[in-house]
């Protein structure tokens, strides 16, 4: 699987549907499933094919029961940690696809990278081949963050599919040639968490309490962006869009509104930017979830 050249940014976005409430207005049972539908429609009539999961809540059974028919999504399923055993992640990876309502997936991806790393890894990955021997997901990888070794961890088992997180702030995916290196490898790189888990739109009063002391840094990065002309939802779909070795740019979404505001943001013209400078200086401390009112920015930002 390697990464193509598509005639339009959409070709490369994915989407993960965001079901918590802090990303939407409270709305009865019925009004929710409706939102749901006309979410997936839109992204649907916009020619965007690829949904990513998670086997957590209640989230695949109200993507199973919101598809437009027929549907043109492929789907992306994630396994339940190791530390539940191996028939459970074989038996969960299986209930997904029945939740979804799905004869059958596009990706299985190993949750945890550091489950492939421990002595249960290749018991693992071989549980995944045969579900792919089987014909129930034509692709397999994993979810892997730069300090997991993901290269290293690709030569090992030689994967399809790797998702990572990548942005406008957390560049090291692409800095440190790993990007490079996975698509050496034929390997098709999907990168997640593209919006920094929102701290692109939140203000230095908004901060969670670990990244406080950064409030300065991201203000000066927001306001190059304002100087510029180019709101942060742009600047970072035209970083990761932009990046040749990405089969994938995978964008939260929570409603309609979101998405296409997402569409437009990917649609614009990609700006002229020193995309380096525009990097965290220490962007590991990135990796910790900064909560609800991150997840309520990037609502507010649509």
């Amino acid at each position: 699987m390697k990464p193509s050249s598509p005639q339009s940014p959409v070709a490369k976005l994915a989407l993960s549907v965001v079901h918590e409430p802090e990303r939407a207005l409270p709305a009865p049972s019925g009004a929710r499933e409706e939102a749901l539908r006309f979410l997936l429609q839109t992204a649907a009539d916009a020619g965007v094919g690829l949904i990513a999961t998670r086997p957590d809540g209640d989230g695949e059974r109200q993507l199973g029961q919101a598809w437009p028919f027929p549907s043109p999504f492929q789907v992306t399923v994630r396994t339940v940690p190791l530390s539940e055993g191996l028939d459970r992640v074989e038996a969960r990876a299986r209930r997904s696809l029945e939740r979804l309502g799905l004869p059958r997936g596009d990706t299985l991806l190993v949750s945890q990278a550091t489950d492939l790393a421990g002595v249960d890894g290749r018991a693992l990955w071989d549980r995944l081949k045969a579900l792919k021997d089987r014909g129930l997901f034509r692709h397999i990888g994993f979810c892997a963050t730069v300090e997991d070794g993901p290269t290293l961890l690709a030569r090992r088992y030689q994967p399809d599919v790797v998702q990572m997180p990548g942005n406008l702030l957390d560049q090291r995916a692409h800095r440190t040639g790993i990007l490079s290196e996975l698509a050496g490898l034929d390997v098709a790189v999907h990168l997640s968490s593209v919006f920094a888990r929102g701290l692109l739109f939140m203000s230095g009063e908004s901060l969670p309490a670990h990244l406080a002391e950064y409030a300065p840094t991201l203000s000066r990065t927001r306001r190059r962006l304002a100087e510029a002309r180019i709101d942060p939802m742009q600047a970072t779909l035209a970083y990761t869009l932009g990046l040749p070795e990405v089969a994938a740019v995978v964008a939260s979404v929570a409603s309609a509104a979101e998405m296409r505001a997402i569409l437009a943001a990917a649609h614009a013209p990609r700006p002229d930017l020193d995309w380096e400078a525009l990097a965290f200086e220490q962007p590991a401390a990135l990796a910790q979830s900064p909560g609800t009112a991150a997840r309520r920015a990037i609502s507010n930002a649509a």
